[in-house]
């Protein structure tokens, strides 16, 4: 039978984004330092980790390493803006949102980069048809989108960090989010595009709970892991 890729998994509710990135940032370092002592000591092998991260933040701004301070549209000084270490441009944390960290060796899944961002947004595509929502890709923009009357708008963000093939940050899936935040930036650096959410596109009140077992489910399935 075949044997599943064991994954620590920890749903935080609701907790700051500062203190969780700091959290991640701890099990990515452990990942990498375990396998650079698998490398420097052959015969004493360690077992590599995997973890999976739930939460919803409180209402903040994170600015990827290569994104723009001209995509805010308000003074930085006002509002709580984080620059991070993901890639990625400017985008808006809140409640209502479901975020999933991924903090995986990707070799313990055969997986090359290009390979695992589309896997993240083939599990959002199946889980939003479950609210009869079509999500789409579009060429060169990492991200699920949802086409209605010819206005496309972005349902759920992907922003990573990847170091020796080892991931962290992940993906922000918008649930019951409250939009009128992403008013005060460009999301993601995209001009002509908008943002959506589960709520809007069904006009349900949706429960978070639901959500996150279907995230679950379907992680499960595309990535052959087992949650301990």
């Amino acid at each position: 039978m075949f044997n599943k890729t064991k994954v620590f998994f920890e749903d935080f509710k609701k907790k700051k984004f500062k203190e969780t990135w700091v959290y991640q940032t701890k099990l990515f370092n452990n990942i990498i330092n375990i396998k650079l002592y698998n490398i420097l000591n052959k015969k004493k092998i360690k077992i590599v980790p995997n973890y999976l991260l739930f939460v919803e933040h409180n209402h903040v701004y994170t600015l990827g390493k290569r994104g723009s301070y001209k995509n805010l549209l308000f003074n930085k000084k006002k509002k709580s803006i984080l620059k991070i270490d993901r890639g990625g441009d400017i985008t808006y944390h809140g409640p209502g949102q479901l975020v999933c960290y991924p903090i995986f060796d990707l070799t313990n899944f055969d997986l090359d980069i290009y390979k695992y961002l589309r896997f993240l947004e083939e599990v959002i595509i199946k889980l939003i048809y479950n609210y009869c929502i079509k999500g789409y890709r579009i060429s060169n923009k990492t991200g699920v989108w949802v086409n209605y009357k010819n206005k496309i708008n972005k349902i759920c963000a992907i922003g990573i960090r990847i170091s020796r093939f080892v991931t962290m940050h992940g993906l922000a899936l918008n649930v019951n989010t409250d939009l009128s935040y992403f008013n005060n930036i460009i999301p993601c650096g995209i001009k002509n595009k908008g943002v959506t959410s589960i709520n809007v596109e069904t006009r349900y009140i949706i429960y978070m709970y639901e959500v996150k077992l279907l995230l679950k489910k379907n992680l499960i399935y595309f990535f052959k892991i087992k949650l301990i």
